[in-house]
């Protein structure tokens, strides 16, 4: 399908992983990707990805947490691209401690990336999405954005369950401006973060909480990132899509 010929879709975190998968398959659906990260290795391995298969994408160099970058990373897409059509806000990172560990600093790192960073993302890319025809924001939450998960981790949970409010709130801002915004929910997904888990009893339990009893594939949350990112989903704006083996239906 190319559902998103003509566009511009600027993808956060696109080095590996879900963002990687995100970035390759807005390509494949006709995008012209801006893949952005820190990690420019790992980035501009995803633009080779993409140049293989015959799509056009750009990497840039980029931490979230910069308004510096975020202009940058905008104009990038403007100068390279001539707009911005779909920004996708996946960069971010987790925490492993209890309250009583986490730090300040610890604290305000995480939520600074996985909550401030799609502030930031939004608020910058604001003119630009709403100059293009098709405007679609799709932020990356979790499940744990809404479950208290296993009561660890409360710097990513509070970021993530920000950024499903914040979501809900800026997709009835720009309800009526041609910008449709949405969150995207995974479970416990493949990606090499996990890779320490395998076959150990983390990983079991993450299959035994997953009514579908196995992990999710990277590709299966940039499907779901495609479909919002399309006029499939013209009517579609402030949605939650878990995409997560049934785990929130419990």
């Amino acid at each position: 399908m190319n559902r998103l010929e003509g566009r511009v879709a600027l993808v956060t975190g696109a080095a590996s992983g879900i963002g990687r998968a995100i970035a390759i398959r807005l390509a494949g659906e006709g995008a012209k990707v801006v893949a952005t990260d820190i990690d420019d290795e790992g980035g501009a391995g995803t633009v080779e990805q993409i140049s293989a298969a015959g799509g056009e994408a750009r990497f840039v160099h980029h931490d979230v947490v910069s308004e510096a970058d975020w202009e940058a990373a905008c104009a990038a897409a403007a100068d390279a691209f001539g707009g911005l059509d779909i920004l996708v806000n996946n960069a971010g990172m987790g925490d492993l401690a209890a309250i009583e560990d986490t730090t300040l600093a610890d604290w305000e790192r995480t939520v600074a990336i996985d909550q401030t960073g799609v502030f930031l993302g939004m608020r910058t890319a604001a003119s630009l999405l709403k100059a293009a025809e098709h405007g679609s924001v799709i932020n990356i939450s979790s499940i744990f954005g809404t479950s208290g998960g296993f009561g660890g981790s409360p710097a990513y949970h509070a970021a993530k369950g920000a950024v499903r409010t914040l979501t809900k709130n800026v997709a009835l801002h720009w309800a009526t401006e041609g910008v449709r915004v949405n969150s995207v929910h995974p479970g416990f997904i493949d990606t090499p973060i996990l890779d320490q888990a395998k076959g150990t009893e983390i990983e079991a339990g993450m299959l035994a909480l997953t009514p579908m009893g196995r992990l999710g594939r990277p590709e299966e949350i940039a499907a779901g990132v495609a479909y919002l990112a399309s006029d499939d989903a013209a009517f579609v704006t402030g949605l939650e899509l878990y995409i997560d083996g049934g785990y929130m239906a419990r």
